[in-house]
């Protein structure tokens, strides 16, 4: 009988070890690749590399984008993305936008279709939530800088990577470590993480760690920087005329500073610098003198050198996309990013290579890097991901407060002539005018509002954008004429193409009125700090460097006095205030939300 129930004992015991086994393997980690280079990975890299055909190897170095939605799997979206991978063999995929189960879904689908593992890449900025809808998202990179903190820059890579590999994606295409020194800077902007070239160096180097620690391949760019131009590249090429110690002190240092940290990528920038190459109209991308005898023989770069964007107006204003490509090759780049007329690209390359233009050789040191960096991603071992994974991995609890100290470390009070903040919950009306530069842009600062709403016992909230007429701006200017304290909130989102990241002219007559007014006005920048600028008068001044709604939630906390201010300006305004200026304040109050109210 006891025989018979140890026997029954070990029947459970074995049952219960198989249940714990199967729910252990639905719920695994996600794969989390040490990038380093092992004997199998480079055996594997070889051998691949042996296998490939011309055309196949040309393939490798193509990167094309898609969007992480959901399709049918009869759509035209599908079976194009399917072609790419599965006929035209390309070697990347660059995913913009999208929600997680389907991008995790579709990347494992893709990945399923090619004979070599696809690299997935993205522009993940501000973290994973930068393209991924629910998933974690920081505040820029000039926020890192006002907060001007290691730990942080370093928890941001983190987060980044482990949420991004969850997904499947393998490489981000951040930092940015251009050095924004030109305050009409179009395009980089609140993406820098400042003007001070040693802080820029140190806080990418920390972002970069952060992400390779936790398997995703960081990529430092825009090289040789992006930071002194007033043109955007997207649209046209940009001219940096700078001599060649002002670049290697300011542009090149931060470059020096990843490739120190190891960075295992490098993004070339679409801009004219006639100190490294005088040839005119030839962009850095396109430049063996910039590509091959700067970056890689000068400074020692032996990863991945990537393209930004082969369809922006910087290279297809002046070549046709075959034209640009080929150039790109012979300058030293590795991964051909979004090149336009993708089919004729890698025809006219073959052709290159199959008329002895371009070594064979040439294209093999490229492929092999690339392979490379697959096996260091651990792809020739496990090119899936497990999607079970996913509600536990992104958004977690601890990845949101990593997040919410960043935000809430990087607000920054340029100003406070007069005191006005903190603004006490004893403050009667406060009138809120919400100011977006950007057409469609009426209710951008709703999340603030909300915020200041729950804390003041009567708000007056004013919206309004570019075509928003005089009439209305005129009458709720009378309406908050009874108010305590006016606080504007401004807006002007940094994108593509747009040309500025200026304010509408009218809401800057509106603030300079204001300024004269005898209620006081406290302004706040969700965008660029140089704002400023425009109205120095104010009383006071706050920057919080973009529209998110945690960056909003921030700033009403800062300005109610329920967490300090410590953040410090990472940019100089001219003529006003000095890069590291920031008034410190200790917080002053506790605030308790009920809901119910």
């Amino acid at each position: 009988m006891i025989k018979g129930i140890l026997l029954k004992n070990r029947r459970g015991l074995f049952c219960l070890f198989v249940i714990l086994l199967f729910l252990s393997s639905c719920v695994r980690e996600p794969l989390k690749p040490s990038l380093t280079l092992s004997d199998s990975g480079m055996r594997w890299a070889h051998n691949t590399l042996k296998k490939l055909t011309l055309e196949e190897k040309i393939a490798q170095m193509i990167s094309c984008r898609f969007r992480g939605h959901f399709h049918n799997l009869d759509s035209d979206v599908i079976n194009r993305l399917e072609y790419l991978v599965k006929e035209q063999k390309v070697g990347g995929m660059i995913i913009f936008g999208g929600e997680a189960f389907e991008s995790a879904y579709l990347i494992n689908r893709l990945q399923e279709k090619s004979a070599v593992p696809l690299i997935i890449a993205s522009d993940l900025e501000r973290g994973l939530g930068n393209q991924i809808n629910g998933a974690t998202l920081f505040p820029p990179l000039m926020s890192l800088g006002a907060a001007g903190s290691k730990e942080l820059a370093y928890q941001m890579g983190k987060v980044t990577a482990l949420e991004a590999r969850a997904v499947g994606i393998h490489i981000t295409y951040a930092p940015v470590v251009d050095v924004n020194i030109n305050p009409q800077n179009p395009i980089i902007n609140t993406r820098s993480l400042g003007e001070d070239p040693g802080e820029v160096g140190r806080l990418a180097a920390a972002f970069i760690r952060g992400c390779q620690d936790n398997g995703l391949i960081a990529t430092a760019k825009h090289f040789p920087g992006h930071g002194d131009t007033a043109v955007d590249s997207h649209t046209e090429l940009p001219v940096v005329n700078t001599g060649l110690e002002r670049l290697n002190h300011v542009e090149l240092y931060p470059f020096r500073k990843a490739i120190e940290a190891g960075v295992l990528s490098v993004m070339t920038a679409h801009i004219q610098i006639p100190v490294l190459d005088p040839t005119p109209d030839l962009p850095a991308t396109l430049s063996p003198a910039v590509i091959t005898e700067h970056l890689r023989k000068k400074l020692g770069f032996q990863g991945l050198i990537v393209t930004d964007a082969m369809e922006m107006g910087g290279v297809t204003t002046l070549f046709t996309p075959e034209e640009a490509c080929i150039k790109a090759v012979r300058a030293g780049v590795d991964c051909l990013l979004l090149p336009l007329e993708k089919e004729k690209v890698m025809d006219a390359l073959v052709q290159e290579v199959r008329s002895g233009r371009i070594p064979e050789s040439r294209i093999n040191e490229s492929v092999l890097r690339i392979l490379r960096a697959k096996a260091k991603l651990g792809l020739h071992k496990q090119k899936l991901v497990d999607m079970q994974a996913l509600p536990r991995v992104l958004a977690s609890k601890e990845h949101l407060v990593q997040a919410q100290k960043t935000f809430e470390a990087s607000v920054t009070l340029v100003k406070n002539r007069k005191n006005l903040v903190p603004v006490l919950c004893e403050t009667k009306r406060i009138a809120v005018f919400s100011l977006s530069s950007d057409k469609g842009g009426f209710f951008a600062g709703q999340p603030f509002t909300n915020e200041v709403t729950k804390r003041c016992e009567e708000v007056f909230e004013f919206y309004a954008e570019p075509l928003t007429g005089d009439e209305f701006i005129s009458q709720a200017v009378k309406q908050s004429d009874d108010a305590d304290v006016r606080i504007i909130t401004l807006f002007s989102r940094l994108y593509s193409g747009k040309g500025n990241v200026g304010l509408n002219q009218r809401h800057i007559q509106l603030i300079n009125k204001l300024a004269e007014d005898e209620v006081p006005l406290v302004v706040i920048s969700f965008g660029s700090p140089y704002f400023l600028k425009h109205f120095p008068d104010v009383d006071t001044y706050i920057c919080a460097y973009r529209r998110a709604p945690l960056a909003q939630q921030a700033a009403a906390k800062a300005v109610f006095g329920e967490i300090g201010f410590r953040g410090h300006l990472p940019v100089s305004i001219p003529g006003l205030y000095k890069v590291g200026h920031g008034i410190m304040l200790e917080k002053k109050i506790q605030f308790e939300h009920n809901d119910e109210t």
